[in-house]
């Protein structure tokens, strides 16, 4: 096995914890002043936000209702929508020594049910809008001693506001824990694609290790900066993106409960002028595709982040002519916490994702595990420094996937000449047509150069002599009609950008977008 030899050192005192490292620093370095998280017309500064930390950093370790407090290393699960609430949750878990595990408030009552059995979180912090989905799975859960519910309606819980305002907390109920670098810090769940989430669990120094070397080395974040997300902050693309980093410092976050549809995020940046845009790439294809594409004003963007799906190459090219900025594309999971192959600013190359992000290494294997010789598409071998210890609950699956600082994705590329990593596509999506693996992804990205389609999916369906071919499911653009003579058009428009047994054999038509999941990666299990 190849010896993972980091080229980025990481030098963390013994006493370390990721809430004065985000948190605390700004107002050691004399930004206390400085607004820190906005929401619509609301603002508070980095001194607001941290006296209301460690107000709730009091009351988690105090506990309600006769029940014992927050423990270290117990589990604090976070179901709220963006917003100064979910900010101060996840550093007060923290510095009271706490693990966060984050999920979506729109799930529903069995997910609910799974992640607090799964979890066995001690503390729930929420919202009034999940109780109809989450209050009888808490009532029913084995585990949880605190709830606190943010909002109007508390039902049977406890009013979050009235925890944080008690106000008479001691200094050792609200003192930040004497964590290391090595400590448990959080839960980030994998998008449950092949079964139910599992949570890699992260410890402190690996979130830190991933912000010293993307957030700065290559997204290069600023303190002038004000950051806007289209992902939400239980995702961990956006936790890192849109509260870690900017936190790191000290720019301004810009939070928004809503849905991220094309006009609410221009409505954002109108309001806010953000310098940076986390996305995906639906939604930079929503927004250019918007009726106020003609006169929306970006002119305040500086750069834009990409992940969780493939960036079509068009796509990018669209939006840097439209716009003049440039869309770095990287690839990420949560197994490594954060990004680890990035495009950079002045050096991207369309379609694909970029080169290495320092403090990271990588190899192409075969399915036995041996390096692939020159571009040759193989599995990728991950290492850094910010590797999960495991999956939880999962021996079997973590001995498969981590060995040390080494993650065996399973995701398939290939590596060029010049140190540029190409996405082939999941292991376990691609086809094998007359007995030659072909790519979805590469299918999708050649029919979404044409004026007719505005999503597709690729997948393979058998035909009439049980032989897989690729099939295509297309949403079709405004205007446009899905039928028999549009297929013929696509076909023939494709035997002139792909070899003839990688063309969609079959077509199928859909007038809505296509299913995805919280992750915004199109959901291929709902569609085969």
């Amino acid at each position: 096995m190849t010896r993972f030899d980091a080229t980025f050192a990481l030098d963390l005192p013994g006493e370390f914890n990721l809430s004065t490292y985000y948190l605390d620093r700004n107002l050691d370095e004399g930004r206390s002043d400085k607004v820190a998280v906005r929401v619509g017309e609301e603002a508070r500064t980095y001194r607001e936000i941290h006296e209301r930390v460690l107000q709730l950093t009091g009351a988690l370790r105090r506990g309600s209702a006769g029940a014992p407090g927050l423990r270290a290393e117990e589990r604090v699960l976070v179901v709220l929508p963006d917003g100064f609430e979910f900010v101060e949750t996840w550093f007060a878990a923290l510095r009271a020594g706490g693990v966060f595990a984050m999920v979506n408030p729109l799930l529903k009552a069995k997910d609910f049910a799974y992640y607090l059995e799964y979890t066995k979180a001690s503390v729930v912090i929420t919202h009034s809008s999940v109780l109809p989905q989450i209050a009888e799975p808490l009532k029913n859960g084995r585990f949880c001693r605190q709830v606190l519910v943010v909002g109007d309606d508390a039902g049977d819980f406890t009013p979050y506001e009235s925890a944080v305002g008690q106000g008479d907390f001691t200094a050792a109920e609200t003192a930040v824990e004497r964590t290391g670098p090595d400590d448990l810090a959080g839960w980030l769940f994998t998008s449950g694609s092949t079964g139910e989430p599992k949570a890699c669990v992260h410890v402190h120094r690996d979130f830190a290790y991933a912000t010293e070397t993307y957030a700065l080395q290559v997204a290069d974040y600023q303190e002038s900066d004000i950051c806007l997300s289209v992902p939400k902050l239980f995702f961990g693309y956006a936790t890192g993106t849109n509260l870690m980093f900017p936190f790191r410092v000290g720019a301004t976050v810009v939070l928004f409960e809503g849905r991220a549809t094309a006009d609410e995020v221009l409505d954002q940046i109108e309001r806010h002028r953000p310098t940076f845009l986390t996305g995906v790439p639906t939604l930079f294809n929503h927004v250019l595709r918007s009726d106020r594409a003609a006169a929306m004003d970006l002119s305040s963007l500086r750069v834009a982040l990409s992940a969780g799906e493939a960036l079509p190459p068009k796509l990018y090219v669209d939006w840097k002519e439209r716009t003049g900025v440039e869309i770095l594309d990287g690839i990420g999971s949560a197994e490594m916490f954060h990004i680890y192959i990035s495009n950079k600013v002045g050096s991207v190359v369309p379609g694909a994702l970029g080169r290495l992000v320092p403090g990271y290494e990588a190899e192409i294997v075969d399915p036995e595990g041996r390096p692939v010789e020159g571009d040759e598409p193989g599995r990728l071998r991950i290492a850094g420094g910010s590797t999960a210890l495991c999956y939880w609950g999962d021996k079997e699956k973590s001995n498969a996937t981590f060995q040390g600082a080494w993650c065996t994705t399973a995701d398939v590329f290939r590596r060029d000449a010049d140190g540029v990593f190409w996405y082939v596509g999941r292991g376990d999506d691609l086809l094998k047509v007359s007995g030659i693996w072909v790519s979805p992804l590469e299918i999708e990205n050649a029919l979404l150069g044409h004026e007719a389609v505005h999503e597709c999916c690729v997948l393979g369906r058998e035909d009439e002599d049980g032989l897989v071919k690729a099939h295509a499911i297309i949403v079709c653009a405004s205007g446009t009609c899905g039928d028999a003579d549009l297929g013929v058009a696509l076909k023939a428009y494709l035997k002139d950008r792909l070899a003839p047994y990688k063309y969609p054999r079959s077509f199928e038509w859909r007038t809505e977008a296509l299913p995805r999941n919280d992750r915004g990666k199109v959901a291929r299990k709902l569609l085969s």
